[in-house]
Formats: C-alpha cells, structure tokens, sequence
C-alpha cells in the first residue's frame, strides 16, 4: 500500500517561473502517480528524465524521419519538485542537427491544479542519434 504525500501550497517562489511560456512543441503530457515516487514521496528524478527523453525522440524522430537512439544528455537541471497528481507536461525544441545527431532541448512544466500557473521544473539538452533498422547510425536528411 502506498501513502500520498500531500502537496504543499505553492510558495510566492513556486508561482513564478523563470520563463513565462514553455520553448518549443508540446510532445509529452501525463499525471504524477504515485508508484513514482522516491523514497520522500516526490516524484522520482528518474522517472522524470525517462519522460523528457521520451519527449524528445518524439521530435528527434520527426527530424530523423526513422528510429533514434538516446547517446547523451547534457546540462540537466531540475529547478523545483514535482508531486504526485501534477499535470507534467513537456515541450521540446530543435537546437542542431548534425550529420547523424540532433540535439534537442526538453522543458519539464507542471501544473498543481486549474487555478495556478504552469511551472518550470527541469530542462535538459538531450542528444540522439538516427539508426537504421540493422541499429547503425545513418544521415539524417535535412
């Protein structure tokens, strides 16, 4: 059986975001639940990069126009906390493509509950590569 940690209100901090609307194109949305959970009853980091770099194949794969591997992420930060029962939501956004890779930035946004703001919890740079179906790296076509 597992406990629900309540969720605290939100802080004057927590309101305000540091940017006012997400970058790029929404790819991701789903509920916090709480078999994922960490051992404090927030939300799991791993769980939340998982759900970034879902999010950004799905534009990786747009770009690639065929499978992609994740090879890196870089320059992750996580800003603020996510609950269970929040709304999170990612956007993704193109920043280069090279001859086999495409970077892309993924933004993590919450939202507690119809009333409030969307939040800003973590961003991340993650770096795919496109694959072929025998799984070796091939061009992508711009």
């Amino acid at each position: 059986m597992s406990r629900s940690k309540a969720v605290p209100a939100a802080t004057a901090s927590e309101s305000a975001s540091p940017l006012i609307t997400p970058d790029g194109e929404l790819v991701m949305r789903t509920i916090a639940m709480p078999a994922d959970t960490n051992a404090n009853g927030d939300i799991f980091g791993g769980w939340l990069v998982s759900q970034m770099d879902l999010g950004g194949a799905v534009l990786a794969r747009t770009f690639s126009r065929s499978r992609v591997v994740t090879v890196a992420i870089d320059a992750m930060t996580f800003s603020a906390p996510v609950y269970v029962g929040d709304t999170v939501t990612c956007y993704a956004s193109l920043l280069t493509i090279g001859r086999t890779s495409i970077r892309i930035k993924v933004e993590v946004w919450v939202q507690r509950d119809p009333e409030r703001h969307r939040r800003r919890v973590t961003a991340g740079i993650f770096t795919y590569v496109a694959i072929n179906a025998k799984g070796k790296p091939h061009p992508v076509k711009r």
